[in-house]
Formats: structure tokens, C-alpha cells, sequence
């Protein structure tokens, strides 16, 4: 599935690096305000989640390389991509994004779709079984 208004290897990075749309919202989120310190309680009320969730996607992002983490209790987030190369296609995503927002938005939850028809098929009785 390749879309002409997202170049190859956005869409390679998109499917490899990318879990979800809240996951991109909050890492383009923290790039644009990228002095700020963020903590889960700040993420879920600027992208109306639970802090739970909110959670989750900055530690996943941390693990992911894209946010420092400061210590302190909460853990406080801040936008800081490991190299520049990543840094360079978290920009171009952010471009790409803004003038597709569906196209990407598509991309990822069919890369979602994919997974789970994947893991229900896997329950599937076969006859041979």
C-alpha cells in the first residue's frame, strides 16, 4: 500500500516506528513544544486521554528514542531524538502529516488492522487441525 503523497521511507519509518496515532500526536506534540518539560497529567489533558495512557505513549517514546527522560517523581519528557537522522524524519513526518493527515492516519490504523486480523486468524479451526 504506497501512497504517492508519502514518500517510501516515511512510510517504511510510519510502519516501523510509529504504534499509533496517539503515539504520533504526542511526539509531534512534544516536538513542537520542545523547551517543555512534560509529564503524563500535562500529555493527557493537551490530547484528551488518561494519564494512564498518556503514560504509556511517553514511555514508549522514550524507549523508542525520541524523548529524553528527566528524573523526578512523575518522570518528566522532553523532546530529544537520539540522532540527527531521526530527528530529520520526525520533521519531514510532521510536514508529511500536515498535508495528509488521513493518508497517515489510514497507513497506521491499517498496519493496526493488519495485526489483529493476523492474530484472529490464528484461531481460525481449520479441518486439517
Amino acid at each position: 500500500m504506497t501512497r504517492p503523497q508519502i514518500p517510501e521511507d516515511i512510510i517504511r519509518f510510519i510502519l516501523l516506528s510509529i504504534p499509533s496515532v496517539p503515539h504520533l500526536e504526542a511526539m509531534l506534540l512534544l516536538r513542537r513544544e520542545h523547551s517543555v518539560q512534560w509529564d503524563s497529567k500535562r500529555v493527557a489533558q493537551r490530547l484528551y486521554m488518561s494519564e494512564k495512557a498518556a503514560h504509556g505513549l511517553l514511555t514508549d517514546l522514550h524507549a523508542a528514542g525520541f524523548l529524553a527522560q528527566e528524573d523526578g517523581e512523575p518522570p518528566l519528557y522532553r523532546y530529544h531524538p537520539g540522532t540527527e537522522g531521526i530527528r530529520e524524519m520526525i520533521d519531514r513526518l510532521a510536514d508529511v502529516y500536515a498535508k495528509n493527515l488521513i493518508d497517515v492516519s489510514n497507513l497506521i490504523h491499517s498496519k493496526n488492522s493488519k495485526k489483529a486480523q493476523q492474530f484472529a486468524d490464528a484461531f481460525i479451526w481449520r479441518k486439517d487441525s
